[in-house]
């Protein structure tokens, strides 16, 4: 063998040059016959001492080289020349040392080529190429693509064929670890052939194996691709189910985002998951390891465009269902416009618990299944992750601009509240998702919505001032009760307290606004007007509004308490409305600490002056009729008149009974103060009355008649006013 070696070196010396020469090809009929035929045969001496020369510094095993270029060698149009037959001679010599001939073995029993020895060609002939690169050698004559290319070229496209059969191609899913590994690594590899011999595309030699590796690459990658797709869109629908992802939240957000087994990995109807696969969006480790690999593969492939659609669909559709899942639905602003309150209140509440858990929820899980899924690939991570992100957002937050142009009213407020504190709230949490500046478009549009929400909440309050000082019903509320209006303002401002916060900040950027576009004002008072945010007396913003608001009100119900004929009416009705504003304001914090004790004070002396207007009104005439000037003239009882006092008195009280039993007087202690302070006043005078002057009738019909009532009866009767009801009121028991 080392005698054929030497010789074919000494009769290629003088027909080679320092390069290498490959063998020349054909594509005749005894190509494939002759291949096989020579495969496991020894090299010609002239091929293998140039390929020798070659390959000796990329340290290429030289009996390798040898095997392929004896094959290629052999191909070359049936001619036997010097060098055909030195070969011959080579096979008769191996065959004599007991190497199978073509005689000996026939064509059909022949091994086929092994895919990890044809690899192994295959990863020396690119190192080859990259050492041919690193040394400025691009511009030298390339060799002619080695028969091992064309091998390797048919058995991986032979492995995709039985993967990817088209009626029934192998899933992902079904292969193990092993072929997983061996087919990735395969497509590597003809990702790299290909890089490499594109370089060559002005070599006519070699165009038909650049396309031929180019399609192999082309279905390997759209093979990998539906895969990928296939894997991204199946699993989604394990994912943790919306409505339930928010429950261990919910003592920190909002009543209304009800819902959310996350933090425990439990969701209704499934069993428990590892929290990391929650937080995975569903997605289990083995699948977020095979979604890794395959966007590598095909990333190194050059079809970026390509995985980025196939993911970004799946995930958007993913996104889509939880909004649905969540309640949010996407409506145009003129069907938003059209709306009723009610139904538009609803979506309004989808909304904010959709916008919560898509911020601080599914955002956050979906960048930390981009980042696992795109690990060696920022900038694809980054670039998924802003589209899915601005594509929901804006959606969002075109609903919350739309919310803004509807028709506004006094009932709007609470909500346009929620909405606004939802954006205020989230947006570090929207910028925390992004690096610095990535999130600056869509920070700005929630801003500007967040601001046109102020806007429309002092207007909002504007007409509330409005309605109240326009409320000039004509027809007095029945028995002096609580005026609707009383109840409707006071329950108004008592809820809107409760976002007392947020209003104060709402009027100080409307101020500033309104500050920096007056044209009258100087720099010099802006600057100055943004630590004036406190009117005079320490009072803020919205607590000026707040006491603007109740000053109406204590107008408005002062005009309606005219509205009685009579006097002690108009103060009943004044006391009930007053009480009910003062227990409104204390019985709420918020409220109570805006308005202030001094305010306090001064409404509960109010009220006591109009309690004493009223017994002054009411029972001062009353007892006019039991006192004693003018019933005694020298020393006697003048009885006529005792007669008309007894008889005056009994009318009068008749009629304040039946009067004043009818009136109104909801507050259980104001109540018992009336009735408390009208007795104090009354049974003492009318008991001391009676003890001093009934001797003086005639026992008998004659007391009946113009002693009506025992003290004991005033006092029960007393005790039956202001209960809203009609009594008879029958006869006194008398003594």
């Amino acid at each position: 063998m080392e005698k054929d070696k030497e010789k074919a070196q000494d009769q290629s010396h003088d027909s080679t040059t320092d390069k290498p020469q490959s063998p020349k090809t054909t594509d005749d009929k005894d190509e494939s016959k002759e291949e096989t035929k020579n495969k496991d045969e020894s090299t010609t001496a002239a091929t293998a001492a140039a390929a020798e020369e070659k390959y000796e510094a990329n340290n290429v095993d030289k009996g390798e080289i040898e095997t392929k270029d004896n094959n290629d060698a052999h191909e070359e149009d049936g001619k036997v020349d010097g060098d055909a037959a030195d070969n011959n001679n080579n096979s008769e010599l191996e065959n004599k040392e007991g190497d199978p001939t073509d005689a000996d073995v026939p064509e059909e029993t022949l091994p086929p080529p092994d895919l990890s020895k044809v690899s192994e060609e295959i990863d020396k002939f690119l190192s080859y190429l990259l050492s041919l690169e690193t040394a400025g050698n691009d511009e030298s004559e390339p060799l002619e693509i080695p028969e091992f290319v064309k091998q390797f070229a048919f058995l991986v496209e032979a492995r995709i064929t039985n993967y990817d059969s088209g009626e029934s191609p192998v899933k992902w899913s079904q292969l193990n670890e092993e072929d997983t590994s061996s087919f990735l690594e395969i497509v590597d590899r003809v990702s790299k052939l290909s890089t490499s011999i594109r370089k060559f595309t002005s070599q006519s030699t070699y165009v038909s194996s650049i396309n031929h590796i180019g399609a192999i690459l082309q279905r390997a990658m759209s093979y990998l691709e539906d895969e990928f797709r296939s894997i991204v869109e199946d699993h989604h629908s394990t994912a943790p189910d919306p409505d339930s992802s928010s429950n261990n939240n919910s003592n920190n957000n909002d009543s209304k985002t009800k819902s959310s087994n996350e933090d425990t990995g439990q969701s209704a109807g499934l069993p428990s998951e590892p929290t990391d696969e929650n937080r995975l969006m569903g997605y289990s480790e083995e699948v977020v390891s095979s979604m890794n690999r395959l966007a590598k593969a095909i990333l190194s492939g050059g079809h970026e465009a390509e995985i980025c659609q196939a993911y970004f669909i799946g995930r958007r559709n993913a996104l889509d269902h939880n909004l649905h899942k969540l309640g949010f639905e996407k409506f145009c602003i003129d069907d938003m416009q059209k709306m009723q309150w009610e139904p538009l209140e609803r979506e309004i509440v989808a909304w904010i618990k959709t916008f919560k858990e898509f911020v601080n929820v599914i955002f956050p899980a979906e960048r930390k299944l981009m980042e696992a899924v795109f690990s060696d690939y920022n900038s694809v991570s980054e670039s998924l992750f802003g589209s899915l992100f601005r594509g929901v957002m804006i959606q969002l937050l075109n609903f919350s601009e739309a919310v803004t142009m509807t028709k506004r009213s006094a009932e709007k407020l609470f909500k346009f509240l929620d909405i606004y504190e939802t954006l205020r709230d989230l947006i570090p949490s929207m910028e925390s998702l992004f690096p610095a500046g990535g999130v600056d478009e869509l920070k700005a549009e929630a801003t500007l919505t967040r601001g046109r929400l102020g806007d429309a909440m002092v207007c909002i309050f504007g007409e509330l001032e409005n309605s109240v000082k326009a409320d000039s019903g004509k027809t007095p509320v029945p028995g002096g009760a609580v005026h609707p209006l009383t109840r409707y303002t006071l329950n108004y401002l008592k809820y809107a307290c409760e976002y007392k916060d947020t209003l104060e900040q709402v009027f100080r950027e409307h101020q500033k606004i309104e500050r920096a576009d007056s044209a009258t004002i100087t720099d010099y008072d802006f600057a100055a007007g943004q630590g004036q945010n406190e009117k005079p007396g320490g009072q803020s913003s919205f607590e000026v509004q707040l006491r603007k608001v109740m000053d109406l009100l204590d107008a408005n119900l002062e005009a309606k308490s005219k509205l009685y004929k009579d006097t002690s009416l108009s103060l009943i009705f004044m006391m009930n409305n007053g009480r009910y504003i003062l227990q409104k304001i204390k019985g709420a914090a918020e409220i109570n600490s805006l308005m202030g004790d001094p305010w306090y004070r001064k409404r509960s002396s109010d009220l006591r002056q109009y309690h004493k207007n009223y017994q002054r009104e009411t029972w001062m005439k009353l007892l006019q009729s039991l006192q004693a000037e003018g019933l005694v003239v020298h020393g006697k009882v003048v009885k006529p008149v005792l007669k008309e006092r007894f008889k005056s008195f009994n009318a009068m009280f008749d009629e304040i009974h039946r009067t004043q039993s009818t009136w109104i007087v909801s507050d259980e202690q104001l109540q018992s103060e009336l009735r408390v302070s009208i007795s104090a006043v009354v049974i003492p005078a009318y008991r001391s009355f009676v003890a001093r002057f009934s001797q003086v009738f005639t026992p008998g019909r004659q007391v009946e008649k113009y002693i009506k009532y025992q003290p004991e009866d005033i006092e029960t009767h007393i005790d039956e006013l202001f209960d809203g009801n009609s009594t008879p009121m029958g006869r006194g028991n008398r003594k």
